[in-house]
């Protein structure tokens, strides 16, 4: 008999190095260009979401077909900045929500991805602090998604992010309610 190795409800998963860790953010095309063109983001009203999921971004953006989510950037912050964002959940600057991960047809699965929402102090600390690289990710979602549309799942599949789970420290994750 074996074990079914079971994906943990919730846990951040994201695409990272040993310093920093890739979200998403999906946005207009102007605010895209100029933030490919700064490395920084200027609009720092209203909330900031942050998604760690490609999946979840493809989904949340419609493949980048939603009026002013038409583009989605790969933005690699600090894992130092990551962290400080998570432990600040509470304090009403960051919120967190879990919502079903998906696939690449954007069914819901029986697991959820993390949403990061980033108000006042600490959307200042992501533009000015955290932020080491951004990345224009709108051809590869593009890519998929005729990849998908011509019945060629094996091709979109090897176009997306390996996204391992992401250690937390155990206070950590249990501020932020993730069960593995």
């Amino acid at each position: 008999m074996f074990e079914e190795k079971r994906v943990p409800d919730r846990q951040v998963r994201a695409a990272q190095t040993g310093t920093t860790v890739r979200v998403y953010q999906a946005c207009s095309p102007a605010v895209a260009d100029a933030a490919l063109e700064k490395q920084t983001f200027a609009e720092r009203e209203g909330t900031t979401w942050l998604v760690p999921s490609f999946r979840w971004a493809a989904y949340g953006s419609g493949n980048g077909s939603e009026p002013g989510r038409e583009r989605i950037l790969a933005v690699d912050i600090t894992r130092d900045g990551f962290e400080q964002a998570l432990s600040q959940v509470g304090d009403g600057r960051v919120l967190v929500q879990w919502d079903a991960e998906r696939d690449l047809d954007h069914t819901a699965l029986n697991f959820a991805a993390i949403r990061i929402g980033l108000t006042g102090e600490a959307t200042d600390h992501y533009v000015d602090e955290w932020i080491t690289a951004i990345t224009d990710v709108t051809p590869v979602m593009r890519d998929i998604s005729g990849l998908l549309a011509t019945d060629q799942l094996h091709k979109a599949v090897k176009l997306v992010p390996h996204e391992p789970p992401y250690e937390l420290p155990a206070e950590l994750a249990k501020a932020i309610d993730a069960t593995g």
